[in-house]
């Protein structure tokens, strides 16, 4: 029996491309409708007595740089709403990639004290829920990380060892903000070292190796972005430009080659090879 403890940090504010990326896997929106989502936010909305205001900074950014007025706003909200000790002991600061211009701070909300909550019928549905991704993003990057306690079991039986993971939250620090993924971790009953163990089911599962997924416009973004591959401000129209030429269509939320994609891709790779290789 293994039980380690270890701090989850959270994730840095939202860039373009991480926007993008989480509303498509958060809320089912394209990278075209979240960027015309963002640019109403950006813009301003009429809020009632507030008037028209923006509510989130330039949404066509590659840096996850933040203001000091905008990291000390979180700390007030932070301490006030959670308690001290959800705000870490030194504030976050995040490094943006070499290749970056940084031209423009990282996407956050104008004013934390305008909660999405406060906007529930006051915006659209889509502009409430992108606006929600983005608050508890920035407030959620800004937070004290989560302490965690890891536990490793390994048992043996007839020769042969099984071993299972588990952790258990001892402090949740920014997790309520963060849609958690899937880690195959459990919770585990509390156990003791030498404990005999009996067999309550034994599952057995055949896997087979399964060739690469592919792309939908949360990878395709992100792939572009790792691979240099356009701009912030041009994600949305090169998958725009894919799908308007009827080079791939979208299947069950995939991009899959129509017969005109794959030969003009075997024409640009023979006759342009080298700006066809991105390496």
């Amino acid at each position: 029996l293994e039980v380690k403890q270890r701090e989850k940090t959270p994730p840095p504010p939202f860039i373009t491309s991480t926007l993008q990326q989480n509303a498509n896997q958060r809320l089912g929106y394209t990278a075209k409708r979240t960027m015309s989502v963002a640019q109403r936010l950006y813009e301003g909305l009429d809020l009632g007595e507030r008037g028209t205001t923006a509510l989130i900074t330039y949404m066509r950014t590659d840096s996850v740089r933040i203001s000091d007025e905008a990291r000390n706003q979180a700390r007030e909200f932070i301490t006030a709403t959670w308690g001290k000790e959800y705000y870490p002991a030194k504030p976050r600061v995040y490094k943006t990639k070499g290749s970056a211009q940084d031209a423009h701070e990282a996407v956050r909300p104008v004013d934390v004290s305008i909660t999405p909550d406060s906007l529930k019928g006051v915006v659209t549905a889509e502009q409430y829920n992108l606006y929600r991704l983005i608050w508890n993003r920035f407030l959620a990057s800004q937070m004290a990380g989560a302490k965690v306690e890891d536990t490793v079991v390994l048992a043996e039986c007839a020769g042969t060892e099984w071993r299972a993971r588990g952790e258990r939250i001892l402090f949740p620090g920014f997790l309520p903000l963060t849609p958690q993924k899937e880690d195959g971790n459990e919770d585990l009953p509390a156990l003791q070292q030498g404990q005999d163990l009996k067999l309550v089911k034994l599952e057995k599962e055949q896997k087979f190796t399964q060739p690469p997924a592919r792309f939908n416009e949360a990878s395709l973004v992100k792939t572009l972005e790792e691979e240099g591959i356009g701009r912030p401000s041009t994600y949305a129209s090169i998958i725009s430009t894919l799908q308007d030429r009827d080079y791939v269509r979208l299947q069950e939320k995939s991009f899959v080659p129509t017969d005109l994609g794959a030969v003009v891709s075997d024409l640009l790779s023979e006759h342009f090879s080298t700006l066809m290789d991105v390496g």
